[in-house]
């Protein structure tokens, strides 16, 4: 994996400091990271149940493929730090919490 030297007042995006932007960040890496998980579950379940129908062979090559397809995909981190230097990521404050 190569390695990125990421300018950091530019990864800040619209945030107040350094450290919110690695929150907001994290929060959002976690959501692509959930968005995957349910896509591959769900592609995963189709091959298993044409599997269950077929003649019950016992490598699915189409599982394996598909496995590697999701490792071949970026990490979430850096799909969230890309959003974050692009100014993709939205970010609101809670009602009754102000910016520090």
């Amino acid at each position: 994996m190569p390695i990125r030297p990421v300018d950091l007042k530019q990864a800040t995006g619209g945030a107040t400091s350094i450290y919110e932007a690695i929150v907001i960040m994290s929060r959002r890496a976690r959501q692509i990271n959930d968005e995957l998980k349910d896509s591959l579950h769900r592609r995963l379940e189709t091959v298993a149940s044409l599997n269950e129908e077929g003649d019950g062979e016992v490598t699915n090559f189409d599982q394996l493929e598909i496995s590697r397809e999701f490792d071949r995909f970026p990490k979430p981190t850096f799909l969230a730090l890309d959003e974050m230097l692009d100014g993709e990521i939205e970010f609101h404050y809670r009602e009754g919490t102000s910016a520090p």
